[in-house]
């Protein structure tokens, strides 16, 4: 007799994964409880009737897992599809599907961690920041919209993706062209993002004007005449080097900003 899951059963078990996925993480099984509890009903569907099979299904997917539950959405789509071909005779083993979770959980979250967490996150937040001028609440509501808005549909449409395509997903997600073009698109984004956000909220103006006799010369007027915000994009670029080059985290970043605009007022320079 066929065991075939309908497509409410794989929606339903989309939806527990997208609220659940982070419920219960723990250091010994991080995110393992919560893919037990996704896996749950579509196992009971299938090993309804033979309760030792229900009972080694539950526990090999209770086992470790860890991964970036935005893109690693596919993997518990991917488990569903192979778990139904276990079910009804497939050549599908136990090993095979622990094998697949353990082979993806690795690869998929370095790259949603790099391409959500590491840049496309980055870009909303840098946009909310600037929207956040003068205590505006605009900013944190864009980011919150901006953000839901775009990892919960992409988290449902790569859960069914995973179940409709199988391990054919693999293939076509791991695909390392795809992502290197996906990046690299996010990358240029986001510097456009970031360059835009520092030239309208660092501030940085010159206030130092010389003078002979009746003459004036504003140093800020003659830096607005070669670059307007030319000022804030050095001080901007300034931190990044010595971020990047030198090592400092943000708390230094900070401390060595505050302590320079301290000597810059001291001396009448801003």
């Amino acid at each position: 007799m066929s065991k075939k899951l309908d497509r409410k059963d794989v929606k339903n078990a989309a939806w527990t994964w997208m609220f659940f996925h982070h419920c219960a993480q723990n250091f010994e099984r991080m995110q393992g409880l919560a893919f037990c509890h996704t896996m749950s009903k579509p196992l009971e569907k299938l090993y309804g009737d033979n309760p030792e099979e229900l009972e080694a299904a539950l526990t090999r997917h209770m086992q470790f897992f860890n991964t970036e539950p935005q893109l690693g959405s596919v993997i518990p789509g991917i488990t569903i599809a192979l778990e139904e071909a276990r079910a009804n005779g497939g050549e599908v083993d136990a090993e095979l599907i622990m094998g697949t979770k353990n082979a993806l959980m690795g690869p998929f979250a370095g790259i949603g961690d790099s391409i959500l967490m590491g840049t496309y996150s980055p870009i909303l937040l840098s946009i909310a920041i600037g929207l956040s001028a003068g205590g505006s609440p605009i900013g944190a509501i864009f980011f919150v919209i901006a953000w839901l808005g775009t990892v919960i549909p992409l988290k449902y449409f790569m859960f069914m993706k995973g179940y409709d395509l199988g391990m054919d997903a693999v293939k076509l997600l791991m695909n390392k062209e795809i992502k290197d073009k996906i990046t690299t698109a996010l990358t240029m984004v986001g510097l456009i993002v970031i360059g835009g956000v520092a030239s309208t909220t660092v501030a940085a103006p010159i206030k130092f004007v010389f003078t002979a006799g009746e003459m004036t010369v504003s140093i800020q007027e003659i830096l607005n005449k070669i670059m307007p915000t030319l000022v804030p994009m050095l001080v901007t670029v300034g931190c990044w080097l010595l971020a990047d080059k030198k090592g400092w985290n943000s708390n230094k970043l900070i401390l060595g900003i505050l302590g320079l605009a301290a000597v810059m007022v001291l001396l009448g320079i801003m």
